[in-house]
């Protein structure tokens, strides 16, 4: 737990100005990605067995192939993809983060004798 009031407004700067630049670069720069195939797919395009390819258990599901199933314009769906995967991926992380520090927390007040001169 931070205790010094500098300190906690600083964390939270830093967080908020990491959130606000991810979410721009998820929402915005995504779309501009390149279309070449990633590297897997393009050694699998190389060596002649890209067509044997079968789609994932995951192929239908509302965020297949960097895009939101429901949302017809392509730079929105890929944009608003990116946007999900950064608030999903945040939330797990911040989840994480408060497990752990209160884990590590309630094993610093354990270690924390009593003064036996009261």
């Amino acid at each position: 737990m931070i205790r010094d009031e500098g300190v906690r407004r600083m964390v939270a700067l830093i967080i908020i100005v990491g959130m606000v630049g991810s979410v721009a670069l998820a929402g915005i720069a995504s779309y501009y990605a390149s279309s070449s195939p990633d590297g897997l797919e393009s050694v699998a395009q190389q060596q002649g067995f890209a067509d044997s390819a079968q789609d994932s258990a995951s192929s239908d599901s509302p965020l297949a192939d960097y895009g939101v199933e429901a949302v017809s314009d392509e730079r929105l769906s890929v944009g608003l993809a990116g946007v999900i995967g950064v608030g999903v991926t945040a939330l797990v992380a911040f989840a994480l983060f408060l497990l752990l520090g209160s884990r590590s927390r309630q094993a610093r007040s354990a270690d924390v004798k009593p003064d036996p001169r009261g």
